[in-house]
């Protein structure tokens, strides 16, 4: 017993502060995609005060895409995947399994990382996406599985499309490390 609380200790430290480009660079990326992503709402007329193309996942995207761009589940497939996985999922578990609540979000988020498991698609701020399907307001809920494609599906690609051009500003820096 008291060597699985040991593991509970850490060991290590924690990593030095990125140099002052890297921090520019992941902040002019999460700026530049999320207002992107807003920008794209006003277009399409959606209303500005729902908000509805702003799911906080897509925030989480942004900080792995433009914060940690080397990580596996930063790259364009574990993003897009587990996005649309997540998605699809969140969707039908709410239309199958409106209630319990604490029930259906419980199956759509481990649905989620079951399935990006399998896919090897995993991307952490999929399981918030299927979670927001469930939880989520009337207007989510009233999308349906266009929710799959937007605000999700279109909200990741701005995010890799302006990834794709913020992330190689700086010669430190290459994205993505892989497609497939």
């Amino acid at each position: 017993m008291r060597k699985f609380f040991d593991k509970m200790k850490g060991g290590k430290r924690c990593p030095a502060r990125a140099p002052a480009i890297e921090i520019f660079v992941s902040w002019l990326g999460g700026f530049t995609g999320i207002t992107a992503i807003g920008l794209l709402g006003i277009w399409l007329q959606f209303e500005d005060s729902t908000l509805i193309f702003y799911i906080g996942s897509l925030g989480a995207t942004a900080v792995l895409v433009f914060g940690i761009p080397l990580s596996p589940y930063a790259q364009p497939r574990n993003m897009i995947g587990g996005q649309i996985i997540a998605a699809a999922v969140g969707v039908a578990v709410f239309q199958l399994i409106p209630s319990p609540v604490y029930f259906s979000a419980a199956l759509a988020v481990s649905l989620t990382i079951a399935l990006m498991h399998l896919s090897r698609m995993l991307h952490p701020p999929a399981g918030a996406t299927a979670l927001i399907a469930v939880i989520g307001s009337d207007q989510i809920h009233q999308l349906g599985f266009i929710y799959v494609l937007s605000p999700v599906l279109l909200g990741a690609i701005i995010l890799l499309v302006v990834a794709l051009f913020i992330n190689n500003i700086p010669s430190t820096r290459r994205y993505p490390q892989f497609w497939w």
